[in-house]
Formats: structure tokens, sequence, C-alpha cells
């Protein structure tokens, strides 16, 4: 320790030297850092290269979800083991990124402890040689301490630096494998809004409390570290000089100290989640607000809004000062050791080497045993400024560490909640639900229906299919469909219609499996073989060309040999062959949901379909905003280029386009005719019999109406 240490005396200069030589060394490895990053971009990239640990090989670790409100929220095994399964998805292995700029920064952390102590002993000695008047020895303590100054102050630059890139390499890491659960082929997004309730706003999990996460874990580590080997290197140094009686001093103040602030430390864990869940409902609430802008509009429901906005905001700034209110208690107690209790016990344990040097360490001992009685008071003014120096540091270590406790109880609320997001999504993806284990018919934890898929010849099947609204919360879902037996051979064009709410557009969610299959057998097509155009059109953030090709990309529109004039003749198909010149071209960027009208919007969403051809189209009502005629024409064209259409409306103009007719009744029951036949006209004729019943019923319920308001006064009896 000596050797590495010693900067009393002569040894000023060297211990300067050393700092920088060692800086430099530092420079050196994160140069190299940055050489491996750089040629590891420019190699060819391989799957297995940009690909993050599987989904499936961390499963296991996040196979237990906490239930929500049953456990407190803290520093405890619970909290070590989500860390350790969250820090597995960052740190993949010994051979990444992440481990390399952890070596990195420790090196830098250990770097500025050693400087500290070489600070210590420069300060220690221009103070003696201030006290001796000895002017050209404080001259050369000033010399060193400039030399010094370059590589601390490079070394506290730098370890701000790593500590922010281990953040974003944190973060790369989380969002990459959030991406692959959470927008991969089992539809993880959807099931978490609408067949779970255990994540609500998963956008804050992902935006927000990721972040929060990596920005603290990667602080923690520093502030933790660094006050452990500052405590420990100091400590050394000062049993030199206050033997065994001052450490035993000092360790009875870190026991006492702790056990102090133990007790008196509130719940930060619990609360930094409770604060993060209402952040979430705020800025759902403005999400909320922003979506829906026209409509809010519409009803003039600008002072509800604000209303809704006002209980959101304040819910969280009552919880928020809460916790201020909780922070002052705590701060003045934390305070109050730290930094008095500790300053008055170091002052104590400086004095040891003065007043009882025979209680003193070796070093201590020796310099009063040694030094002449002139020099005496020099070197007890130089050997106090440097133990000073060493509590104040010792004290500063002793205080973050006391701090970073309240850093990892914040960190275990963000752990709870990033681990949470990671252990349901996984249940997705593993088709485990909140409601696994009731049996309840038309539950989630009783899905029983099998969907098997085929070859695109055979059609769409349905044998004993229940189409249910599934319930997350645990019940039973609401049966809309039961016992569809129901064959749609290609070629065959069907259409469903109803009332509405009656479950007209839950049959594409089944097929498209967004549903779960409770009951019954599916035979239907590969994906690809089928396409859905919701009833609502969705215009995606890109260019002209991608509202065309959407899900594709550019590059996979090139590799399938379509070019811009193919895509012209599609928008010639649905009348829009106008909009790359009014727009300005295939490549122009706009909010297009903004610029174009409902109708355009609609037919640029059958542009879609005539681009990607499916055997096996689902239309639901997406011909509304679409004129008569143009609607006529992109049915035909749909007809000619071979796609098989099943229409969801209830406009009996479609009728012509189509062969067949499911019409949905209530209480699940439901009927196949051939549109065009006379079975479909009888039922045609029933339909029409049932209103004219209805509406021979018209006069007595209008006179029951008139009594009514003769009761309520609304007019004169």
């Amino acid at each position: 320790m000596e050797t590495l240490l010693g900067v009393a005396h002569g040894r000023g200069k060297s211990a300067a030297a050393k700092g920088a030589t060692m800086a430099a060394l530092a420079s050196v490895v994160l140069y190299g850092m940055r050489r491996m990053a750089v040629d590891r971009r420019a190699r060819p990239k391989t799957d297995n290269a940009s690909t993050p640990p599987g989904a499936d090989d961390l499963a296991a670790a996040f196979a237990h979800i906490p239930p929500a409100g049953t456990k407190r929220v803290g520093v405890n095994r619970e909290f070590l083991r989500q860390l350790k399964a969250v820090l597995g998805v960052c740190i993949p292995g010994i051979q990444t990124k992440e481990v390399l700029i952890l070596a990195l920064h420790t090196i830098f952390l250990l770097l500025r402890t050693y400087l500290s102590v070489v600070v210590a002993r420069i300060d220690g000695r221009i103070v003696r040689d201030l006290v001796a008047a000895n002017g050209k020895e404080f001259l050369k303590g000033i010399g060193y301490w400039f030399a010094i100054a370059l590589p601390a102050t490079y070394t506290n630059s730098m370890i701000r630096y790593l500590q922010s890139k281990l953040a974003i390499a944190f973060r790369t890491r989380l969002m990459t494998y959030i991406n692959k659960l959470y927008l991969d082929k089992e539809q993880g997004y959807y099931r978490l809004l609408t067949l779970d309730n255990r994540i609500e706003g998963p956008d804050q999990y992902i935006v927000t409390d990721v972040a929060r996460f990596c920005d603290t874990v990667s602080s923690v580590y520093s502030d933790v570290g660094k006050p452990l080997v500052d405590i420990i290197i100091y400590n050394v140094q000062l049993a030199r000089y206050i033997g065994v009686l001052g450490m035993a001093g000092l360790f009875v103040n870190y026991m006492v100290t702790a056990r102090l602030l133990r007790a008196v430390t509130p719940a930060f864990g619990r609360m930094a989640a409770a604060e993060a869940k209402l952040e979430g409902d705020f800025r759902t609430a403005h999400t909320r607000l922003t979506l829906n802008a026209e409509e809010i509009c519409f009803y003039n429901g600008e002072a509800r809004e604000k209303s809704l906005l006002k209980q959101a905001y304040l819910r969280l700034v009552k919880h928020v000062n809460s916790v201020y209110k909780v922070k002052i208690g705590y701060n003045m107690a934390e305070d109050f050791l730290i930094k008095y209790v500790w300053s008055a016990v170091g002052l104590g344990v400086c004095a040891v080497p003065v007043f009882l040097p025979q209680y003193s360490g070796f070093q201590g001992a020796t310099r009063c045993a040694t030094c002449s009685q002139r020099r005496r008071p020099r070197n007890h003014t130089q050997a106090f400024i440097t133990n000073k120096r060493h509590l104040l540091s010792l004290a500063d270590a002793g205080g973050r560490l006391m701090y970073a406790y309240k850093s990892i109880a914040e960190l275990a609320g963000s752990t709870s909640r990033v681990y949470t997001l990671l252990a349901v999504l996984h249940a997705m993806h593993a088709r485990k639900f909140a409601t696994d284990g009731i049996s309840d018919k038309h539950a989630l934890g009783a899905i029983h229906g099998q969907v098997i898929i085929g070859d695109a010849a055979d059609g769409l099947r349905f044998e004993n299919v229940d189409v249910v609204v599934p319930n997350p919360t645990g019940a039973a879902g609401q049966e809309l469909v039961s016992g569809l037996n129901l064959h749609v051979a290609p070629g065959q064009h069907m259409m469903i219609t109803g009332a509405n709410g009656i479950g007209k557009t839950s049959v594409a969610r089944v097929v498209r499996g967004l549903w779960p299959l409770f009951e019954g057998t599916l035979y239907r097509p590969h994906d690809k073989d089928i396409f859905y155009i919701p009833q609502r059109p969705y215009l995606v953030l890109g260019t002209l060309r991608d509202q065309v090709i959407y899900p594709d990309s550019v590059e996979q529109m090139r590799a399938k040999g379509v070019t811009d004039a193919d895509l012209m003749r599609v928008l010639e198909w649905v009348h829009l062959a106008y909009l790359p010149g009014r727009e300005g071209g295939w490549d122009t960027i706009k909010e297009w949901k903004d610029v174009c009208s409902g109708g355009e919007k609609q037919r640029l969403n059958l542009a879609r379909l005539f681009y990607h051809k499916p055997v096996l189209a689902f239309m639901d009502e997406c011909t509304s905003a679409v004129s008569t005629d143009v609607e006529g024409l992109m049915y035909n064209r749909a007809k000619e280029l071979g796609i098989t259409l099943v229409t969801i409306s209830h406009r009996p103009a479609l009728f012509r386009y189509h062969q067949t007719l499911l019409r949905f009744k209530d209480d699940g029951d439901w009927e196949v005719t051939q549109i065009g036949t006379a079975e479909e006209q009888m039922s045609l004729e029933k339909e029409i019999a049932s209103l004219e019943e209805r509406l021979a019923d018209l006069p007595a319920h209008q006179q029951r109406l008139l009594e009514v308001n003769r009761e309520l006064g609304i007019v004169p009896k």
C-alpha cells in the first residue's frame, strides 16, 4: 500500500506522474473499445450477431409475476431476483460491450480514489510548508497540485461519460428484447391491451420506466462501488495514523449510523413505483386527448376533458407532495448523522496521534518519536491536514453510500415495473393469461379450440366454433356466436351481416388469432394468404409509397419485383392516381391521416389489398365513405384478381357482389343463405313481415307515449 499510495515528502511528483500514467492507460483501453465497436460495425452483420438473447432463453427467469399490490416493493430477496433477471437481458454474456464498459468504468473509479489519496497527501504537504514558511517547497507543492489536476479532471469526466454510455447500452438491450416480445408474431402488444389486465399503459412502462431503470442502475454501480473502494482505502490510510482505538471508534460510528438510517428510511421503492403508475395515468389521459381531439371538439368536451386531466394531475401531485413531506424528516436525520455526527467523530479521531500518541498508528507514533521538538508542530499539522482530508473523503464516501441506499430503494420500484412488463410479455408470448386455472366455460383459462393451418385451396372452414368476447378479469366471456359451421371455398364470396355489436367483426378477430378459439375447430390458410382491412383506416408514418405497400418495406417491395409504375396502376384501380402529383411524389412524408379525406383513406387501404393480392380478404365496412359506382368497380377488380372476399357490413347494396350471406341473430344464433335464391328471398320476406308486424303496433306505442308524457306534465291533460 505504501508503494501504491505513498506520496509524502519527496514522492508527490512521482505520484502525480503515476496518476497521469494511469489516466493515459485507461484512455488507451477506451480507444481500444471504440476501435472494437467500429470494427464490429464494419463487419458484415449476420442474424446471430444482431439478434438479442432469445425470448425462450430467459423465459424461466421471468416465470413468476408478482401479484399487484400484494407485496411491498423494497430492497429484499424478491428485488434481487428481479434485478438479476433484468440484468440478464442487459448483460447477455461476458464478451459484450456492456462488460467492457463496466470494466473501464471500474478502472476509472479506482483511479479516482487513488488520485484522491494523492491530493490529500499533497494538500498536507502544502500546509506543512506554509506553516514552516518554506517558500521553495511550498511552490513545489503548488506545482504538484496543478500536475495532478489534469488527470483528476479527466478521470471525473470519463466516469460521467461511461456511466451515460452504460445506461444507453442497457436501454438498447432492453428495448431490443422488449420489441422482440411486444411486436412478435404472437401479437404481444394486442394481447397485452385486450386479453390481460396486469399492465395498464404499456407505453409508460416501455418509454419512461425502462429509461428510469437504466439511468438508475448505471448510477447505482458508481454510487455504491466508488464509496466502497474509498472506505477501504481511506480506512487503511487512516489506520496507519490513528491506530486501533481510532479505527474502533470509526467502526462503531459506521454501525450505529447504518442502523439508525435503516430504521428511519421510508419505503422509497413503493413510493417510486406508485409515482411511476400515476405518471403513466397522467400521460395516458393526454394521449387519449391527442388521439380523439376531433371527436372531443365535435362534442364541445373541453371542460370535461380538462377536469379529467386535472384529476389525474392532482392525484400525481398529491402523491409527490406526500413523498416530499416524508423526505423532510429523513433528510434531517441523514444530514445530522452524516455531516455533523461523523464530523465530530472524525475530529476526535484526528486528535488521537496528538493527544494520545501511544494509541496512534505505526506511522503516527514513529513520526512523533523521531522528529525533533522544532519539527513536531509542523508534522502534526501535516498529519492533521492529511487525516482531515481522508476523513472528509471518508465521510463523503459514507454519505454517498447511505444516499445510495435510497437510490437502491428507488431502483427497486423501477425494477419491479420493468420486470413485471417483461414477465407479462413472456406470459403473453406463451399464451398464459392472468386467469389461467379458471375452468369456467369460455374463460381464458379454458381454451379448447383448435386452429389448423392448411392450404389456400381448401378455403376457410368453421366446425362447431364459438365466437366469444374474451374477459381478462377471469369471468367467462360473452358468447356472440354459438356452434358456427361454415365453409368458404375459394371464389365463394361471402357477406356477414347483422345488428351492430352482434359479433360480425369478431369472426375476423378469431380467424386472425387476435381472440382465442374457445371451442371448435378452425381450418384456415397461412397468414400470407389472408389480408384484413379493418373498419378504421390506418395510415402508417412514412412516405406515400409506404401507405400502399404496408406492411412491406421498400426493400421487400423491390424484392417482389414491384415498381412505382405498378403502384401507380394500383392507385388507378382505386381512383387515386392524382395523389402522387397532388402531394409531391412517392417519397413525400406527411401525416397522412390528416392529409387524406375519409374516402381517400379507405381507398388507400383497398390499394394495399390490390398490391398484396391475397387469396382471401376480410373487408370490414371498408367502403362506407366510397361512392357506390367506385365501390362496385373495386369489388369487381378484386374478383378479377382472384381474391375471395368476406365482407362485413349491414348494407344491402353490397349483397350483389357476394354469393353467400351469413346472418347473425340474437342469443348466438345464425343462419347461412345463398344470395339470389328462393331460400334467401324467403329469409328477406320473413324479415319484412317481422318489420311490418312491429309497425302495426306503432299506434299503440304512440298512445302509451302520450299517456306517459301527460303523467309527467310534458303535455297538457
